[in-house]
């Protein structure tokens, strides 16, 4: 009986001593830092303070980081969703030598962000860029990419959509694969074309990925810093100057930790109201 109750014991706080290093890890890696933040935040000189946060309300160029956060996300979201299905649509059909396309589609990904971003500043050079090579020989005008202000956040838009699309891709498709063969072929029988197949039947019942998707892309893209840095410096003319690269302006180029740190709450704040938002949405759709 002794035995039997250990036993028991054993196997009931198992499952706790397998996942306490994650639970752990998780806490000194992810929540301590962002309870630290929202605790800086409030000192303003090393007294406790909303002066921060009255300071960046009434800053121009705060509102300014915000919209263009917000925008850039209404925009980019949307568009690597809709990609990423198409990819995976066509990645999931059966035919000789479709390995070679998933990989193709993918192989972006495997290329790091800092990679990426000096390839294609260089191929988007508006003086001897490899694109404005091709453009000019086919009779259009030379393109400024990432230095024209109107064409900077597009750029980064491009990059961030070849970067992550493929990425989103492969949880798609593992949806797609999931999808009882049945109902293909009885779709299939009953005559319905690749069109109907795939919006009264793939799609709808792709809903928990896609859920998935769009709320882990929506918050990848808000935290997204790296092309800002490392290519346009949140320029030309502000064009580019998001959240986050503002944040991190007051902190490493201004030294103010005070003000990153409200910055970084507050960029936090959005994503967990937006990250609610969709998730109550695609749980009401579900």
């Amino acid at each position: 009986m002794l035995k039997q109750s250990s036993e028991r014991t054993w196997n009931k706080y198992f499952p706790y001593l397998i996942i306490a290093p994650t639970i752990i890890l998780i806490l000194l890696f992810k929540i301590y830092p962002i309870l630290e933040n929202v605790f800086t935040s409030f000192l303003w000189k090393g007294e406790w303070s909303t002066r921060s946060y009255e300071m960046i309300f009434a800053d121009k160029t705060f509102w300014k980081s915000l919209w263009l956060t917000i925008k850039f996300n209404l925009i980019l979201t949307p568009i690597q969703v809709v990609i990423s299905i198409g990819m995976a649509l066509l990645v999931s059909v059966r035919m000789r030598g479709i390995g070679v396309f998933r990989t193709i589609y993918y192989l972006p990904v495997a290329i790091s962000i800092t990679v990426a971003c000096m390839m294609w500043n260089m191929m988007l050079n508006p003086s001897n860029g490899v694109v404005n090579s091709f453009l000019l020989k086919l009779g259009f005008e030379a393109q400024p990419f990432f230095t024209g202000s109107k064409q900077a956040l597009a750029s980064i838009m491009m990059i961030a959509t070849w970067k992550g699309c493929g990425y989103w891709m492969m949880f798609l498709l593992a949806g797609i694969k999931d999808i009882s063969q049945e109902l293909f072929e009885s779709a299939k029988i009953d005559g319905a074309s690749y069109w109907v197949t795939t919006f009264r039947i793939t799609i709808p019942l792709l809903k928990r990925p896609l859920a998935f998707v769009i709320i882990a892309d929506t918050t990848s893209n808000l935290l997204l810093f790296a092309p800002m840095y490392m290519i346009t410096k949140g320029g030309p003319q502000g064009s580019t100057n998001v959240l986050m690269y503002e944040a991190y302006k007051s902190a490493f180029i201004y030294g103010d930790q005070t003000r990153a740190a409200a910055l970084m709450t507050v960029l936090l704040l959005l994503v967990g109201i937006i990250v609610a938002i969709q998730f109550v949405a695609l749980n009401k759709e579900s």
